[in-house]
Parts: structure tokens; sequence; C-alpha cells
């Protein structure tokens, strides 16, 4: 008979998940222990618990063929609360108090770097998640990044090129002033300059802003023809219905290019037909095509809709899987849960996963980089299920994942039906 267990410690809101376990499959003794904390409440919480499902999920599977080295395994998770001040905290009782046997990082960049100078400081692996250039300083060379992209290039070349594309020649600029967003808007700014643009307007704002009026008017005031945004969710959000309510002006061609959450469910049904036109990285939309991705869909629903987190879970859900799937054929390959000897077969290895394959390169980011710009089109208000299928984010860019043609300026890609 299959149990979930789930022990509530000591700490409010701190729960520790472990997997649905066929006992009769698995060899008794200690389990193998898995450790994170993850964002489960404040602006990320909404991306953390689906991406948490989805690991949960490759638990319970992990176990049903006999768990690692033919010994259980139990994931430990912490809710950091989406805040960066937690999680040295939190990594330091895994490590010295729950004595975990591998570490997962959490997902975004802002609560994984505190934790990169204890990980590298201890010699422990650390599985990376959806974070941005948290190594480029600390170089700790057993630390690998589930993520899709590679430097700050993966997140605005295509932008612009299809901002080039539409003759645009002029740009604005706006960006939380916080790690990640400043990472991801320097990175855009040094493309900028070397691809000829003309920044007419260039600011950063606090973090957790929901105010965006004078900004949006004062870009409107710049007359830009592209607009490149990084922020966060619950800025992405703000900014959007401050768009809406105020206008860029009809020289705009593009806007979007790194707002984080308009890959969330919630935040798509939320804003709705607000997301005409505007183009934005993604990691994957219906229509893209990876092994084993539809079947994983399939059971994601089912546990999403009972745990009523993110229904779709397109953003981060499938790459959390795949980061089981890693550390899966790793132990698998090296039969050690050594964390040095696991850390050199991943290195030189390509995973098959189903986000397709896997490789690193020297810094732990991914060797071949995989991220899309994509457009939504003809987004209705108060429909969930359009979300499900080909044609409502249509990718632009790269050539070889292109679904369909820019719509362009961005006025007339709001209005297109």
């Amino acid at each position: 008979m299959n149990k979930t267990r789930r022990e509530i410690l000591g700490t409010a809101g701190v729960a520790i998940f472990a997997a649905n376990l066929p006992t009769t499959a698995l060899a008794q003794g200690a389990p193998v222990k898995i450790g994170m904390s993850m964002p489960q409440t404040g602006g990320l919480g909404a991306g953390g618990q689906a991406a948490l499902l989805a690991l949960r999920m490759w638990v319970d599977d992990v176990n049903a063929k006999g768990g690692l080295l033919g010994r259980k395994v139990e994931l430990i998770a912490y809710d950091d609360q989406s805040n960066g001040a937690n999680t040295p905290g939190i990594y330091t009782k895994l490590i010295d108090v729950d004595k975990v046997d591998l570490l997962i990082a959490p997902y975004a960049t802002n609560v994984t770097a505190p934790i990169m100078p204890l990980v590298k400081e201890r010699g422990l692996m650390l599985m990376g998640n959806f974070s941005f250039q948290v190594n480029a300083k600390v170089q700790h060379d057993m630390w690998f990044n589930n993520a899709p992209w590679n430097d700050a290039r993966g997140w605005s070349e295509g932008f612009l090129d299809l901002g080039k594309m539409a003759g645009a020649k002029s740009i604005a600029i706006f960006a939380a002033d916080a790690e990640f967003q400043q990472n991801l808007a320097n990175g855009a700014r040094d493309l900028i300059k070397k691809t000829g643009w003309n920044v007419v307007y260039d600011q950063n704002y606090p973090p957790n802003n929901t105010d965006f009026s004078s900004i949006i008017r004062a870009v409107r005031a710049a007359r830009p023809e592209a607009v490149f945004v990084a922020c966060y969710p619950n800025e992405a959000v703000a900014i959007m219905r401050s768009v809406n309510e105020i206008g860029l002006g009809s020289q705009v061609q593009i806007f979007g290019g790194g707002m984080v959450g308009l890959q969330f469910t919630p935040i798509m049904q939320s804003l709705g037909s607000l997301l005409n036109g505007v183009v934005n990285y993604n990691s994957y939309v219906p229509g893209m095509k990876f092994p084993g991705i539809d079947d994983f869909f399939k059971r994601y629903s089912v546990r999403a809709a009972a745990a009523k987190v993110d229904p779709l879970g397109f953003y981060l859900p499938p790459f959390n899987y795949a980061t089981g799937q890693m550390l899966e054929q790793a132990v698998n390959a090296t039969k050690t849960l050594d964390h040095k000897k696991l850390a050199d077969y991943i290195r030189k290895t390509e995973f098959q996963t189903i986000v397709g394959p896997i490789g690193f390169d020297k810094s732990g980011e991914r060797a071949k980089p995989r991220m899309v710009q994509a457009q939504f089109r003809n987004i209705q208000d108060n429909n969930v299920d359009q979300f499900k299928n080909p044609g409502k984010q249509v990718v632009l860019w790269p050539e070889s994942d292109k679904q369909g043609d820019f719509v362009f300026p961005f006025d007339k890609a709001r209005k297109a039906t």
C-alpha cells in the first residue's frame, strides 16, 4: 500500500515532503535525502509551488522504479518565502542538521545567489533551478543549472533581432534594481551597444514596485520604437495594467523581452487580453515537441488540480522534473552519491530529459541554450483553457522553433484577431 508522509517542522509554514513510497519495491535502509528550499509563499510562490509538485512527481516515479542505489528517495523542501535572506540558513540546516545527500537550488536568481558561496566553501554539488548568472563571479565547478538559457544573449538577442526586423532603431529599458533583473538588463544593455540602438530611456526602479504610471508616461514621452523590460511577477502584472491604461505610443514596434510572470497560468488568466501583442521570453509553449513532455503534462494536470497549483505548469515544472531525471541518470551511472564524482560525470554528459537533451558548459550553464521569444495572440479574458492550445503564444525566435510571423507594430498586434 502506498503512503504519503508529511511532517510539519518547528518553523511555521515549513514542510518536509516525502514521496508516495511503494515499500515492497525498495530496499531497507536510510533514504536518499534530497534537500532544497523553494518559494512557496511570497512573490515567487505560485511558480515555486508548481515546480515543487513536479519534483514530487519525479520522486514518486523514481521510487516506483526502486529508488536510487536501492534506497527510497525523500525530498526535504523548506519554504524560503521568496526571500534570499532566508536561504543561507535553510541550506545550512539541510547540510548540518538534516544531513541531506544531494542539493537542489530554489527557483530564481535572487534566492539562489546568497547560497552560492556556502556550497562552494563546503565543496557541495548544487543543481540550479532557473536562476541567471549566479555562478558568474563565484565560479563553483559543481553547479549545474536546469534553465534553458546561458548568458544574457539568450534573453535579449531574439527580442532585439525581432525589433530590428520591424525597423526599430530606438529603445527604452527599465528594470528592477535587484540581482536578477539587473543581470538581465545589463546583458541587454551590452548587446544594445554592440548592435547600434539609440537608447532614449534607461531607468531602474525599486524591487516590488506597484505603481508604474510615472515610468510608462516617461517611456511614452521618450518615443522609443522598442521597449525592453526586466521584472519579476508582481511587477509584470502592474506594468501590464499601466501599459493598458496609459499606452506606449503608436511608434512602438515591440514590447516585452524579459518579463518573469507572464509564463505563469494564474497571471496569464488574470491579465487576459492585456497580454495581446507582447513579445516575451519563454521556456516552453504548446506546440514545442520534446520526448515524453505530453505524458508529463497529462499527469501533471491531474496532480495540479488536486493540489490547486498552476493548472498548466508550462514554465517551471517540466524543467524541475528534468532535474530529477539528471540526478537519477548520474547516480545510476556512477553508483555513488559522492558530490565530486557526480559533478565530474554531469559535466561531461548530455542527459536525455522531457525537455530535450541537456548538457553543460564549464560554468555549469546550458551548453546548447533553447530559449524562445513568443508573442501573445488573440487572448480572451477569463479563459484558462485557451492557453493549452498552440497559437495563443506564437514562437517567433529562434528560427528552429518558429511557429508564425511577427505581428507589429505593438498597437496593431494588440488588436489582431
